[in-house]
């Protein structure tokens, strides 16, 4: 019932347009950000935020958002991040979280890495179908966002490209396999890469690798080696 509760918070229109926009951002979201985001009060905007946390939607906390600290600085205000907590819905109920668990760990244990891996990489390939491999970053964006990986762009770490700008890497926001790869990131990172490089190709212009960091996906894709050179 909970998650039944959390989600129909979603159908007010402007309620949604609030949770999506903090959860665009992958940072904490002061109240008059929201709300000029949104196109609505500061009044409203802080009462659908605080309507979002309670139903578990959002995580709330409160900071000076002057960067300031001692006197002069400001009181707190009030911020708001996407809950860490999972919401689904299934009528009737099932559990496909607790046979994707046990399947992992059967699979752990009798060292079948490479054969999932396998598995994933023509899966990837049957999602793509008959299309060439992705053309370039934006494309690779659409495609990643169409699976819930919640792709955005940032400068790559010491990287250039042709030009001499800061190279440019997709990362992801979301892992559609969280629930799984907490317990088991070895075997559910290596599937989730082979799973990308079949859905992007591997000889085209963009290829994905693995780049874990706490809070998002495991794997990022960038420019191929020859297309950055």
């Amino acid at each position: 019932m909970e998650d039944i509760e959390a989600i129909a918070a979603l159908q007010d229109p402007v309620r949604r347009r609030l949770y999506e926009y903090v959860v665009a951002q992958g940072r904490e979201v002061g109240r008059n950000e929201a709300a000029e985001a949104a196109g609505v009060a500061r009044t409203l905007a802080a009462h659908h935020l605080d309507r979002l946390a309670e139903a578990g939607l959002l995580e709330s906390g409160s900071r000076r958002l002057t960067g300031r600290s001692g006197p002069g600085a400001g009181r707190p205000a009030k911020v708001y991040t996407r809950s860490r907590a999972e919401r689904a819905v299934s009528l009737p109920a099932r559990d496909y979280r607790t046979a994707a668990k046990l399947l992992a760990e059967v699979a752990e244990q009798a060292g079948l890495d490479a054969e999932l891996c396998v598995a994933a990489r023509r899966q990837g390939k049957a999602l793509r179908g008959s299309a060439a491999p992705c053309g370039g970053l934006e494309e690779a964006m659409e495609m990643l966002a169409a699976r819930g990986y919640e792709p955005h762009l940032e400068d790559a770490e010491g990287a250039r490209g042709a030009s001499g700008a800061a190279a440019r890497v997709v990362r992801m926001r979301n892992c559609p396999f969280h629930a799984v790869a907490e317990r088991f990131p070895p075997l559910v990172c290596g599937m989730n890469l082979a799973l990308l490089e079949g859905l992007l190709g591997t000889d085209g212009p963009v290829r994905a690798r693995m780049d874990a960091r706490p809070g998002g996906c495991c794997v990022v894709v960038e420019s191929s080696k020859n297309d950055r050179d």
